[in-house]
């Protein structure tokens, strides 16, 4: 009886050190689920090697990002997905010198991918230790940089296009109060210009009375003693004398200050859309002298004026244009140890007046080609340029029913060809 008592306590023993095996064992598999469903949904990539390099476990991550199944990488060493030497070496010293913390250390290396490129992954190395505290290899956790580091590019150009664009607008805005600053200058330059013209007018027509009179004074009297000297002293003969050259250049001068502010209030004033008869040669000769005394005086133009070159438009729109195209070929042409030159000419070809600048510039990149009429687009540093003169002049050009094109001249440098319709009286048609 003692003995069955002992087999049955044996037994029932045994059945709960079984049921117990079997809870552990139900914990162990939950607990490697669990391990492999985290190694699983790591984004980062995994791997675990001995002492020596071998490759003990990976996770998901770094098959994927090398193309290789779990068995094929545990068959090889960290190193076979190595990119560079350099990694290799610094691998190699990590292995050899145990990190002093369990913090380990961080590596930025390159792995090989699946297809075979290089792909920058940031790497912490730590050591794994077993209870004792030996080392018995380490784990190597490291996220791909590439995706990360093109995001981080394309944020800092975007970045820097915002920057450009802001510079730009800024810029705009200082041109639009500009322009309101000009039109107001030159009204108020337009009343005294009118007071002098109006007065130099009526004196031109005194100084041709009061010299007839002074004529017919001197050879109707005979002058005495006392009025000879007083005449001689006061350089009378010689004061009237200059008296029609010195109205003469006044004239001139108030002429051209006049004829400036018309151009500046023409230029500055709010576009009403009017088109009227304009001498696209007349509008090209005005914008090189301007271009030229505001901001190119080292600009040499070779320009010979055409006659009787008429298109339908507005002046101070096409004159907007002529000035953006010369002002850019002078900053395209302008380098060390180069004189910026521009060609312009103007040629009739069938029912279209063809105006074109060539610069001799480095021209245009061929990558550039299909978007300097885009809005913002330059090449200049920043506060240089707004990309909006070249825009701006397509959109008048269109707005004209021509056209504004740009190409690189055979024997170097930039064309910009402006087609205008000629206007129709001109070329013979109904």
């Amino acid at each position: 009886m003692d003995v069955i008592q002992k087999m049955d306590e044996v037994y029932s023993q045994l059945v709960r050190d079984e049921i117990a095996l079997e809870e552990k064992n139900a914990q162990l598999e939950e607990s490697q689920q669990f391990i492999f469903s985290l190694l699983s949904a790591m984004s980062d990539v995994l791997l675990a090697c001995n002492a020596e390099g071998g490759i003990e476990e990976t996770n998901s991550a770094l098959r994927e990002l090398v193309g290789r199944d779990e068995a094929d990488l545990r068959r090889t060493n960290i190193f076979a997905f190595m990119a560079r030497e350099q990694d290799v070496a610094q691998i190699r010293t990590i292995l050899d010198n145990a990190p002093a913390s369990r913090a380990g250390a961080v590596l930025e290396v390159e792995l090989l991918d699946a297809q075979g490129r290089s792909v920058p992954v940031d790497l912490n190395c730590t050591p794994r230790l077993d209870s004792a505290g030996r080392r018995l290899g380490y784990v190597f956790v490291g996220r791909p940089m590439g995706e990360i580091k093109r995001a981080y590019h394309q944020l800092r150009e975007a970045h820097e296009a915002l920057k450009r664009t802001q510079q730009q607008l800024i810029h705009s805005e200082k041109m639009a109060s500009l322009g309101r600053l000009v039109a107001g200058v030159a009204h108020e330059l337009n009343n005294p210009i009118s007071f002098v013209l109006g007065n130099v007018h009526a004196l031109d027509r005194y100084s041709d009375r009061l010299q007839r009179y002074f004529a017919a004074v001197h050879a109707s009297s005979p002058d005495t003693a006392d009025a000879k000297q007083l005449r001689s002293s006061l350089r009378i003969d010689d004061l009237l004398a200059d008296l029609p050259s010195l109205i003469e250049g006044t004239l001139e001068g108030a002429q051209r200050t006049a004829d400036i502010v018309k151009g500046l209030r023409r230029f500055s004033a709010v576009d009403r859309e009017e088109h009227t008869t304009v001498d696209l040669a007349d509008v090209l000769e005005r914008a090189i002298h301007w271009v030229r005394k505001g901001t190119a005086e080292a600009l040499q133009v070779h320009w010979q004026r055409p006659a009787g070159c008429f298109v339908k438009g507005n002046s101070g729109q096409l004159l907007q244009i002529a000035m953006n195209l010369i002002q850019n070929a002078y900053d395209a042409s302008t380098r060390p140890g180069f004189i910026p030159v521009l060609w312009v000419s103007i040629e009739r070809e069938g029912d279209d007046w063809v105006a074109r600048f060539r610069d001799n510039g480095p021209g245009i990149p061929a990558q550039h080609l299909s978007c300097v009429f885009d809005p913002f687009f330059t090449t200049k540093p920043v506060g240089k340029g707004t990309g909006l003169g070249l825009s701006i002049s397509y959109g008048l050009a269109e707005r004209h029913g021509g056209t504004l094109s740009a190409e690189n001249g055979a024997e170097g440098g930039a064309i910009l060809t402006l087609r205008l319709p000629a206007l129709r009286e001109t070329i013979g048609l109904p």
